[in-house]
């Protein structure tokens, strides 16, 4: 699918009830970690943390940190034994984040305070990575993401849980709402909030249904995404690389990764 609209999301409006987002992203966190969404892509993490200097993963756009115990587990899987993820996002998720905390004795911590991926504070160390989130921004915010981690010196990611096809598209207006209603009882840690918004008033599951729609026509392909690092980049500075893989059981991966050359 080479087509791209940057349609209407519920989850990017301030205006959007936080109870809803989070049961939204509760619900994106239980199948990236359960569908191992991201263990393809921890070959190229690996390298990036390697060129980089880094056993530190800064996670922007984190939502309800979706995936990150399964790349945790992966990048020590290829070697990075010490390496930790530090969850952050504009609208902090700290109970969703304290519970994977808890569940891997500290080596995925957060940021409780909100963080702009648009200007990440210097203190903030680390290879930045951004999971199922660039698609959220326009090219030129995007852009803008990609050079604030240029400027600041740091290796980053962006990796999308889809390779735009239109299969993709018509699942997750087909087959993820009925997942999603079959699978909340199990998500953790509980909220009858979550419960009340997916059974009684079921706006967790329609917005979900839009917004994954949605995000699939947002997605950048990779030669889109090197054109934004190479203008983001314009003295280039640092070695970038794009694609797609692919699972063994047939999904694809889109990704983007930079670090700078001297390192």
């Amino acid at each position: 699918m080479k087509l791209r609209l940057h349609l209407f999301e519920f989850e990017d409006q301030p205006w959007f009830p936080g109870v809803i987002r989070a049961g939204m992203m509760d619900y994106l966190r239980f199948m990236i970690t359960r569908l191992h969404t991201y263990r393809p892509i921890a070959p190229l993490m690996a390298e990036g943390l390697r060129r980089s200097g880094q056993s530190q993963v800064l996670e922007l756009c984190a939502g309800a940190g979706g995936g990150a115990e399964d790349v945790l587990r992966a990048l020590r899987a290829v070697g990075l034994t010490d390496a930790r993820i530090t969850l952050t996002d504009l609208y902090p998720q700290p109970t969703a984040w304290q519970y994977q905390q808890t569940a891997t004795a500290g080596a995925i911590g957060f940021v409780p305070a909100p963080v702009n991926a648009l200007q990440v504070p210097a203190d903030l160390p680390g290879f930045r990575a951004v999971f199922s989130a660039f698609h959220h921004f326009r090219p030129a915010l995007g852009e803008a993401l990609l050079r604030d981690a240029v400027q600041a010196g740091r290796g980053i990611g962006v990796f999308e849980g889809a390779g735009k096809h239109w299969l993709e598209l018509l699942l997750a207006l087909t087959l993820m709402p009925v997942i999603q209603l079959l699978i909340t009882p199990l998500i953790r840690p509980f909220r009858f909030s979550r419960l009340f918004f997916t059974y009684l008033v079921p706006l967790i599951p329609l917005c979900t249904m839009w917004d994954g729609a949605v995000s699939i026509l947002r997605l950048y392909s990779p030669e889109a995404l090197l054109a934004m690092a190479r203008r983001a980049d314009p003295a280039g500075h640092y070695a970038w690389q794009a694609g797609k893989v692919r699972h063994a059981w047939g999904p694809q991966v889109t990704y983007l990764v930079g670090w700078p050359k001297s390192q």
